[in-house]
């Protein structure tokens, strides 16, 4: 009998998130500042809702296994001049933008979004609504570090217009959490979450991350009991990439204490247990939510969307992203900040918008991403349909696709039939092998393209 563990083992393999696609290892500095402005100025179809980002790069201190784009610094300074870039940011953006346009989603991400003070953070508010038109029933989230975190800092959340949080607890273990840096006690972050809750968030998201040092399956399942008796409305249960060749940092990290493999797998196994006996529905790709949750309705009526905030139900939105590194979209292009802050912060000031590099979709490229997307967010392509949209033949033009699909059929992940592609209940755990079958760019010669981490 072919077991969970043996499943996941079969198919670990290097891959990615498709948080885009291309993916964003595929974008290059061939696409220009000139690029975007020309694109910003042709794309404003008042049909289309907004949704922004804002990267907020500082941190405290160093948690060792982020793999974000981040400053840890104790200059608080250095977050008060950021915001004016912000500022200066959106104003070039917001001139190119039709004013009419409603944000329908917000964002704050980082780095530490609340490393902001709570004066701040309705400083920025206060800029962004002047700079643009937010929808009074808007979806406004934050990240949140529980670390230094006080009922304030929420309080000004909430009174800007925030609805929803997440959490970064992690890991519960009092080893782990020393072993990469992150001390935070159980204690303050049921502290948190009580104020969250008291304040009237409308949804709580909870960040735990799989495949730390010291974790076992023993200690992971007290993490899990703990965090499912707080019941929060959406679990987020990421797979740890150790990946020293990219984040210098995690050199702090010692491999001898890192899980092995067998250990990950069964880690794996275990999140699928208790997630699903304490009533979570897996929407995929180590995303859990309640069956009342919106994101699962949305799921249900093949309305689910997945962009660089991961899944969402805000699908006919561009993205306009504000700070280092921050990604925007619109539907033929994507554009990222420069990475660095101080050149991100040097570029504003010279008066640019502060691209570092984009991708413009070829029509191959927009075909292959709604396929890709339809199989992480409706779990099914429908052929006829899919034919008819776009002007092909589904089998003709993804034959390889199908070439590839078949083992994955063979192991129950998915059914392949004459009008269908449907993904099983346990293809949910195999989204990631399930869309690589897709992707063009994989079949490229393996020297000349990214590395990803591991699909388990």
């Amino acid at each position: 009998m072919t077991t969970l563990t043996s499943l996941l083992e079969k198919y670990s393999k290097p891959g990615p998130r498709y948080t885009s696609y291309p993916t964003a290892p595929y974008f290059h500095e061939g696409f220009t500042e000139s690029d975007w402005r020309a694109e910003l100025a042709a794309s404003q179809d008042p049909a289309r809702g907004l949704s922004l980002y804002f990267h907020i790069p500082f941190c405290d201190t160093l948690c060792y296994y982020c793999g974000c784009n981040m400053v840890a610094t104790g200059d608080y300074n250095k977050a008060y001049q950021y915001l004016d870039f912000l500022d200066r940011e959106m104003a070039q953006v917001a001139t190119l933008a039709d004013p009419s346009r409603l944000v329908r989603q917000l964002h704050f991400g980082g780095g530490t979004p609340t490393y902001l003070r709570p004066q701040d953070i309705r400083r920025l508010m206060g800029m962004i609504r002047n700079r643009f038109n937010i929808a009074e029933d808007a979806e406004m989230g934050c990240e949140t570090d529980p670390r230094e975190l006080t009922r304030e800092h929420l309080a000004a959340l909430r009174d800007t217009g925030f609805n929803r949080l997440s959490i970064g607890v992690q890991d519960l273990d009092d080893r782990v959490q020393k072993a990469v840096n992150r001390v935070q006690p159980e204690g303050m972050i049921k502290e948190v979450y009580g104020w969250a809750r008291e304040l009237g968030f409308a949804s709580i998201n909870m960040d735990l991350i799989v495949g730390l040092p010291h974790q076992s399956v023993e200690s992971f399942a007290r993490t899990l009991d703990k965090v499912t008796a707080w019941s929060p409305d959406r679990l987020a249960v990421f797979s740890y990439a150790h990946v020293p060749w990219m984040k210098k940092h995690q050199k702090l990290i010692l491999e001898k204490d890192l899980p092995g493999f067998a250990t990950r797998l069964d880690l794996q196994q275990l999140i699928h247990d208790r997630l699903g006996a304490a009533g979570y529905v897996n929407i995929g790709l180590d995303h859990f939510a309640k069956p009342d949750d919106e994101i699962v309705r949305a799921q249900n009526q093949k309305t689910l969307w997945r962009n660089f905030q991961g899944y969402t139900t805000h699908k006919n939105c561009d993205i306009y992203a504000f700070g280092a590194s921050s990604i925007s979209q619109t539907p033929d292009t994507y554009v990222q900040n420069e990475k660095n802050v101080k050149r991100y912060q040097e570029l504003v000031a010279d008066g640019r918008l502060p691209v570092e590099r984009g991708l413009r979709l070829t029509r191959d490229d927009q075909i292959r991403r709604d396929a890709i997307t339809k199989v992480m967010c409706d779990l099914e392509l429908d052929k006829a349909a899919f034919s008819a949209t776009w002007g092909i033949d589904f089998d003709s033009y993804f034959a390889d696709a199908l070439a590839d699909l078949k083992p994955l059929a063979e192991d129950g992940f998915v059914i392949v039939e004459a009008n269908y592609v449907l993904v099983t209940e346990l293809g949910r755990l195999f989204l990631r092998n399930i869309a690589m079958c897709f992707d063009a760019y994989l079949k490229q010669p393996a020297e000349s393209g990214p590395r990803y981490s591991r699909t388990a």
